[in-house]
């Protein structure tokens, strides 16, 4: 045992050894070390949560390629399948959201075909013809597909656009479009599943998790989707952020509003899972990076194994941008045809023997 002394000592030796800093800690002001202030860093990561500082686009302009984009819908449905371009309310405000309505030329009878939103993605983003190969080939396959250009998305003007609510009233918007396929004689109001790609793929995610309670969705394919907030948030940084935290939903970063980007995150939602959900993911893609797709692969592995199915692909063939982000994307831009490599023929592949599945033929 330690005698009075030798403790003695040793209290008095950490004493003097903490004073420096004590005495640091307490120095006035004038004494401090003050390393100034680098303006140019500061403002690069400056991000404001004021819905006014919301980035503004170039609105004239989107609408036009809009108008474009309706012409050459028009242009290749003649003779293929029947096009109409729809309005409908959301359920969220009652705000109208317009869509592309897709439909087979020639329905089988009453109650007989399957159906589908499709979901398109981008933080400001909207439906374009880069999807119509695809678009054409679900309705070949007797779906009828509706194509909800929800809040925020670009092409009608300011106030739609700035209108966006990331994982907030636009999972509303795109719910309701289901009122328009059941209100079809010749759609199955019980065989309606919904799909996209990115952003759509997450909305799709959270229609499946966070709403399945009153979902009218029996399943869902979510390719690349976009899965954890908090964590993109922060692996994106600023130049990212200011879309999110200039959302007036959002009104600012993670650490303001923490519950609320986590409630928007279909990561969190994985043990709400009711309908069978497809999530295929890419080892090379550089928009919604493995780092971030990996956990949710994985949570739905371990946690819902009966109800998804997940395939992660090692490096796939690159689309035409973002690497892997849209291996199974790959269209001429010019002739709108598939550019096919093998990864995106056994996704697509996977997809349609997923909703033959789930919704039936």
């Amino acid at each position: 045992m330690p005698s009075l002394r030798s403790w003695l000592s040793a209290s008095l030796l950490c004493a003097a050894t903490a004073l420096p800093l004590r005495a640091q800690d307490d120095a006035p002001s004038s004494r401090r070390q003050v390393v100034p202030m680098d303006s140019a860093r500061a403002q690069l990561l400056y991000v404001s949560n004021r819905p006014d500082d919301h980035p503004v686009a170039d609105y004239e302009r989107a609408m036009k390629s809009k108008a474009a984009t309706d012409s050459i819908f028009a242009a290749r449905a003649m003779g293929v399948l029947k096009f109409s371009m729809v309005t409908y309310k959301s359920q969220a405000g009652g705000m109208t959201i317009p869509a592309y309505l897709f439909e087979p030329l020639t329905p089988k009878g009453p109650r007989q075909h399957a159906a589908l939103v499709w979901v398109h993605g981008g933080v400001h983003g909207n439906m374009d013809q880069n999807y119509w190969p695809f678009i054409r080939e679900a309705v070949e396959r007797g779906y009828a597909i509706i194509t909800p250009d929800y809040r925020g998305s670009t092409g009608f003007g300011k106030e739609h656009h700035n209108a966006i609510d990331y994982g907030g009233m636009e999972v509303d918007d795109v719910e309701s479009a289901a009122d328009v396929l059941k209100a079809l004689p010749y759609v199955n109001p019980d065989r309606l599943g919904v799909m996209g790609w990115s952003h759509g793929g997450y909305i799709t995610s959270l229609l499946l998790t966070r709403e399945a309670q009153g979902s009218p969705f029996k399943a869902g394919a979510a390719i690349v989707p976009v899965t954890n907030l908090l964590f993109r948030l922060s692996f994106k940084g600023p130049s990212y952020q200011r879309s999110f935290a200039t959302q007036a939903g959002l009104k600012g970063l993670p650490f303001e509003n923490r519950a609320e980007y986590i409630r928007r995150s279909p990561y969190y939602w994985v043990d709400s899972l009711k309908f069978p959900l497809l999530v295929h993911v890419a080892t090379n893609d550089e928009d919604v990076n493995f780092e971030e797709a990996r956990p949710l692969v994985d949570a739905l592995q371990a946690r819902q194994p009966t109800l998804a199915e997940t395939k992660v692909y090692v490096n796939p063939t690159p689309g035409p941008s973002s690497v892997g982000h849209t291996f199974s994307r790959r269209v001429n831009r010019q002739t709108l045809e598939r550019e096919d490599s093998p990864e995106q023929i056994d996704s697509w592949n996977r997809v349609w023997a997923f909703f033959e599945r789930t919704l039936g033929k």
